[in-house]
């Protein structure tokens, strides 16, 4: 089926900027809902941002000003530009494709984030 591969974390000063990507591997890209998601050991996984297949978008209150979701169906692709980073941005952030209507629900290995004081 669908794979979501995610890049572009790594290590960062507090107030930094990273950008992270995420590739599918079909052209069934187009017909998704996608969001970036984020986790802590211990704590739930929660969204930070989304958008849909029509390009609305919507974000987490913690981050919202900061962070940016964008779609390049062409690359079947969709980014997160992190901008303003604090040392709570830190997790593992992972990509998300849903199909709307079904069941079908795609998830990418993750990729870490870290950023220091």
């Amino acid at each position: 089926q669908v794979q979501l591969v995610e890049s572009g974390g790594g290590l960062v000063q507090a107030g930094g900027s990273l950008r992270l990507s995420c590739a599918a591997s079909d052209r069934i890209f187009r017909l998704l809902d996608m969001g970036w998601y984020r986790q802590v050991p211990g704590k739930q996984r929660e969204l930070v941002a989304a958008i849909t297949s029509g390009g609305s978008t919507n974000y987490a209150d913690s981050v919202k000003g900061r962070f940016t979701i964008s779609r390049d169906n062409a690359k079947n692709t969709v980014y997160l530009q992190m901008n303003s980073l604090k040392p709570e941005d830190t997790a593992v952030y992972f990509c998300n494709g849903r199909l709307p209507f079904t069941t079908r629900d795609y998830w990418g290995q993750g990729t870490q984030v870290t950023v220091s004081s």
